[in-house]
């Protein structure tokens, strides 16, 4: 993601200028500068201004564009660019973005690559969509076991340059197994006379069909850049790289922020997104939303009488739902982040409502005492009774809600994030709004 920006002259050449301008302009940008500019131009003009590109600049500002972007330029490009973008590409980048694009686009640029790169690349589009074989990469550092320190830091002199890894030495013996890996600086520092398999350190690997958010969390948890990924009888056939493993919780992160707000996630830079596209990213939910809050009015509806009797009552309905609402997204933020760190599963869902049980207790409690109090000093005791106990069973029952949801969708093989927290907050109004109606008919009589 670009965090650089240019200069307002700078953009209006890039949206207007001719190709000798647009070219100009490029030549005194960093990469990151020339990346959040092409972001921030339409289809159209953004293949103007990448054709007017250096290759050097091109090349990299293309690796760190969105995928979506990539597939855009890629068919705006002539034969010739986007061939050249194709085949400079890393083989797992390459191979994620021929599989996205269409069939017939993909099947050629294909049979333009060399058959060693074109059977690197096929085969990694042949692993799941979302596994780790889609992203692993073949160019790591790499040492035989029984070779002497010396001897491995000779060859992987000249190996280092093709290696998106140059810090890690992967070890494996003579059939390809995995050993462990072992640092260049403790390779520099050890015995020349070692054999590296004695430098080596086991470490955890995956494999190929691995969930590829499932090794990226493995990747944080246990501070490794570089995780091998074996086959079953323990084979290195890559390694995924911490890289990678960034951009994919980045991309989960972005995808859960929002669907917890009820949208559909973009996959791409906002100013890249046509004013269609993110209506269709909010309509669906919003449409959800309303139906589901049509809950809400018939709850109102049945209990009108009760409002006729009691008009007061109507004041701290928004009080009592917005606080049901936000106990219960509270609680869903919580879980949701919990099941994706690994903290919980979905085995702990009577662990996980038990305790949700409590906080809400407590929370409910805590408000439940000072709604009776401001609203007793002000309505009377009756309306303070009914205003506490209600704050009381609200938050309960929200917290109980918004921490369970989450672990259910897990289990049901759903996005937890789908159950956001505009749903939660629908639910919690409605029975929120039933629980308040009851306490006051049984407080007050009605």
């Amino acid at each position: 993601m670009a965090i650089e920006t240019v200069s307002s002259e700078t953009e209006r050449v890039f949206r207007s200028g001719g190709h000798e301008d647009v070219a100009a302009a490029a030549a005194g940008l960093s990469v990151p500068s020339m990346v959040g500019a092409l972001e921030r131009l339409g289809r159209t003009r953004r293949a103007v201004v990448f054709e007017a590109l250096q290759p050097g600049m091109a090349f990299a500002a293309f690796d760190r564009l969105d995928p979506a972007l990539q597939q855009e330029l890629i068919g705006e490009l002539d034969d010739r660019r986007s061939r050249e973008l194709v085949f400079h590409m890393d083989t797992d980048d390459r191979g994620r973005l021929l599989t996205e694009l269409p069939s017939h686009e993909s099947e050629r640029l294909l049979a333009e690559l060399p058959s060693d790169e074109r059977d690197r690349t096929t085969a990694l589009m042949g692993y799941p969509d979302g596994s780790v074989g889609q992203w692993m990469t073949a160019r790591y550092l790499s040492a035989r076991s029984h070779v002497t320190a010396q001897q491995a830091l000779e060859r992987l002199r000249a190996e280092s340059r093709d290696s998106t890894r140059a810090h890690v030495v992967v070890v494996i013996d003579a059939d390809g197994v995995l050993v462990g890996m072992v640092s260049l600086r403790e390779l520099l520092a050890a015995d020349p006379a070692a054999a590296v398999g004695e430098l080596a350190h086991r470490v955890h690997t995956v494999g190929t069909g691995t969930d590829v958010e499932s090794a990226a969390r493995d990747c944080g948890r246990s501070l490794l850049l570089t995780l091998p990924v074996v086959d079953p009888k323990g084979r290195v056939l890559g390694v995924f790289t911490g890289e990678d493993a960034l951009r994919v919780l980045e991309e989960e992160e972005t995808e859960d922020r929002a669907r917890s707000g009820g949208s559909e996630p973009l996959r791409r830079p906002y100013l890249a997104t046509s004013v269609s596209r993110l209506v269709r990213s909010r309509i669906v939910w919003l449409l959800v939303l309303a139906v589901s809050a049509v809950l809400t009015v018939r709850v109102l509806d049945v209990f009108e009488d009760t409002l006729d009797q009691m008009v007061v009552l109507a004041l701290f309905i928004p009080l009592l739902t917005g606080t049901g609402g936000n106990t219960g997204n509270q609680a869903a933020t919580t879980v949701t982040r919990a099941l994706a760190l690994g903290d919980v599963r979905t085995r702990d869902v009577v662990k996980v409502l038990l305790r949700e049980v409590r906080v809400g207790a407590a929370l409910g409690a805590v408000l439940g005492v000072l709604g009776f109090a401001v609203a007793a000093l002000v309505y009377g005791a009756a309306i303070g009774v009914v205003i506490g106990l209600t704050l009381l069973g609200i938050c309960t029952l929200a917290a109980s809600v918004g921490g369970a949801m989450p672990l259910i969708a897990k289990t049901l093989k759903a996005d937890p994030a789908v159950f956001s927290n505009p749903f939660i907050s629908t639910f919690c109004d409605a029975t929120g709004l039933i629980l308040y109606f009851l306490v006051a008919k049984a407080v007050l009589g009605l």
